[in-house]
């Protein structure tokens, strides 16, 4: 649980415990409009809303407690006429409606204002909706309803216990008797006011939450429900005999119950980010402090084996201690993944189109700040699939293709990266057709008959660029993919594409695992000293004369093994002032960023460390081309250290 949004430890409990319940909401409903909705199905919905009702209830949020009560009244009925007819996908836009109101409500509440959002249309749709289920089925709802009061009821009681330390028990324990409520009658629970009384939390934390009720649900369904609890630890559940009263004094009750119930949820616990991320610097910063002691003036020259040996056991616990901390910022690409499915959906709707979104790998982790920067670049490239890739279902049956256009998003590790791909089946790029329009918009960086199929397909990333004649709410503008390469890259991220016509088209997106803390190269040039990530890194050497050589613009290009690269003197760039500048006293560094190399010449190498990456100061993002670099560290000896964004040095060389 994050509780970045406000001062409110309850408040955040609700924009926390609701966010995850729409989001699985959401999934179920765009799974159900093509599938059919099942028992299973039904019954989770209703769950869910009814969830969402109780916490929105005791928050007293109205308008997202009484929608939520309308479409649990909907899913009541159905739950309760398995035999009647419906159209599965009105369902879902009815159960998507009500998803959109309470993001919409959400957002203000994160912002700290009062969901005041008008939830009369929605709530007519919904009556309407259920007044013609019944009127086609002859109102029978009433009598089927009869039929299940006269069906056994069963008595239980149940013991709860909560992970040790999350704090606010006895919310958790009234989210348990509002879920409860949708099955159950005759709720009896200890302590009794779970709101009101102060002390309810602390007792709950030391003894445990107690409720007894009756419900015609047995005893597995009654447990899935337990084990769904958040931050459940344990619980126990038993039948009660029928000589047993279930509405008697719960602190009394025995616990029988089978002690080898435990929650699968019992080792996870919620951390704010901000915790993590003090933690994180904190591990920086003891990164910085080895490499200063180390490093130290004073310990030049002196014989200390035991120093030595301690200072490489410190170096392998900070490194554990770094890897811990990163496997904590984690998160699987779920629910980012899971949202494309909602864009698909919409925009299918919007242009009369067919497609479908398979995914695959969603279960991948990376650094939560990563995901921040990758969710809307996924955006826009699912949009385009659909928009500018998904042919129309009529064109597609001419070409021979299936009526329903399959876009596959997916995501895969790679060693310190991770592979993101969206593939579809649609109509693809065309080459010529991007090389006319490159040449208008004067974007040619080489003569078109030099140009590989890759650098030619990356003209589409270029600001302006657009292939697309017809104007549309989604493409057309020439805005977008500029913008998503640049994103991208500033994590530093490449991307790639590759494309057949009337086969379809792949965008592959390759970024790190995390942004924090990496692996760097040291390199000097005049008294400046910059940073490279070590993955970007081919090879270092001396050239000799005989290597240099000039193109037909006058670039200086150096030859390795029959390959040819660009020379980037990395002072002239930045406008260092240095006493090197012929090649024979400098070193080259061969770096690469999406299968495009480029030759940097430096002063000098002074080693490989690891890098903590802070952010640039503000005299920096004002100068030009700070997007050159891809954030600060700070040194061993305490100087700053700018660290190079391959991918725009290699960008702007190829631009120039």
């Amino acid at each position: 649980m994050s509780s970045q949004y406000t001062n409110d430890s309850f408040t955040d409990i609700f924009i926390y415990e609701t966010s995850q319940n729409i989001q699985l909401l959401e999934q179920i409903a765009l799974s159900c409009e093509t599938g059919g909705f099942t028992e299973d199905s039904l019954n989770e919905i209703f769950r869910l809303v009814h969830t969402i009702k109780g916490s929105a209830s005791m928050m007293l949020y109205s308008n997202i407690s009484n929608v939520s009560h309308k479409l649990e009244d909907l899913f009541f009925f159905l739950r309760e006429r398995p035999d009647i007819k419906y159209d599965n996908e009105e369902l879902s836009e009815i159960v998507l409606c009500v998803i959109d109101f309470i993001k919409t409500e959400l957002e203000k509440v994160k912002a700290g204002n009062k969901p005041d959002g008008n939830p009369d249309k929605t709530a007519e749709d919904i009556h309407l909706f259920l007044s013609r289920l019944k009127g086609e089925n002859g109102g029978k709802g009433c009598q089927n309803n009869q039929n299940k009061t006269k069906r056994k009821l069963k008595s239980y009681r149940a013991v709860v216990f909560f992970e040790d330390g999350c704090q606010m028990e006895n919310i958790r324990a009234f989210e348990i008797v509002h879920r409860l409520g949708g099955i159950a009658s005759d709720i009896v629970h200890y302590p009794q006011s779970l709101v009101e009384d102060e002390k309810s939390a602390e007792i709950i934390a030391e003894n445990g939450f107690e409720i007894e009720f009756k419900s015609e649900n047995s005893r597995r369904q009654i447990r899935t429900l337990f084990e769904k609890t958040p931050l459940l630890k344990e619980y126990t559940l038993e039948e009660l005999q029928q000589e047993q009263n279930p509405a008697g004094d719960c602190r009394q009750a025995e616990q029988k119950a089978d002690a080898e119930l435990k929650s699968k949820q019992g080792s996870i616990i919620s951390v704010n980010i901000e915790k993590l991320d003090k933690l994180l610097n904190l591990a920086g910063e003891l990164v910085t402090a080895e490499a200063m002691l180390i490093s130290s003036a004073e310990l030049s020259g002196l014989e200390l084996p035991n120093f030595n040996k301690t200072a490489q056991h410190l170096g392998r616990i900070i490194d554990e201690l770094q890897d811990v901390i990163m496997s904590t910022r984690l998160v699987p690409l779920t629910a980012t993944f899971q949202m494309m499915n909602r864009i698909v959906h919409d925009m299918n709707k919007k242009l009369n189109k067919k497609s479908r979104l398979v995914i695959i790998g969603q279960d991948t982790e990376v650094d939560k700040k990563v995901i921040e920067h990758i969710s809307d670049p996924l955006v826009h490239l699912i949009r385009n699939s659909v928009d500018h890739g998904i042919e129309s279902p009529e064109t597609r049956v001419k070409k021979g293709k299936p009526e329903v256009g399959t876009i596959t998003l997916e995501a895969k590790n790679e060693g310190n990266y991770v592979v993101i791909s969206i593939a579809d089946d649609g109509r693809g790029f065309n080459k010529q057709s991007i090389l006319e329009q490159a040449k208008k918009k004067n974007l040619l960086f080489k003569p078109e008959k030099e140009m590989t199929d890759s650098e030619i397909y990356s003209l589409v990333f270029l600001p302006g660029f657009s292939t697309k004649n017809r104007v549309s709410e989604y493409s057309g503008r020439g805005v977008g993919m500029d913008i998503v390469i640049n994103n991208i890259q500033a994590i530093g991220g490449s991307i790639s594409l590759e494309s057949e016509v009337d086969v379809g088209s792949t965008i592959s997106i390759k970024i790190p695992l995390t942004l924090a803390i990496i692996n760097g190269m040291n390199v000097r040039v005049g008294s400046s000293i910059y940073s490279i990530p070590m993955n970007n890194i081919r090879e270092s050497f001396r050239p000799d004369k005989s290597d240099i050589i000039k193109d037909f613009d006058g670039n200086e290009m150096v030859i390795i093994r029959g390959n040819c690269y660009p020379i980037y003197r990395l002072h002239e760039r930045f406008g260092v002032k240095t006493d090197i500048t012929d090649f024979e006293d400098g070193i080259f560094v061969i770096v690469e960023h999406d299968s495009n190399p480029i030759c940097l010449f430096v002063d000098e190498l002074l080693g490989q460390q690891p890098v903590v990456v802070k952010a640039l100061p503000n005299y920096i993002l004002k100068r030009g081309r700070a997007d050159c670099f891809s954030g600060c560290t700070l040194l061993g000896d305490g100087s700053i250290s700018l660290i190079l964004n391959v991918g725009s040095l290699a960008r702007y060389r190829k631009s120039s």
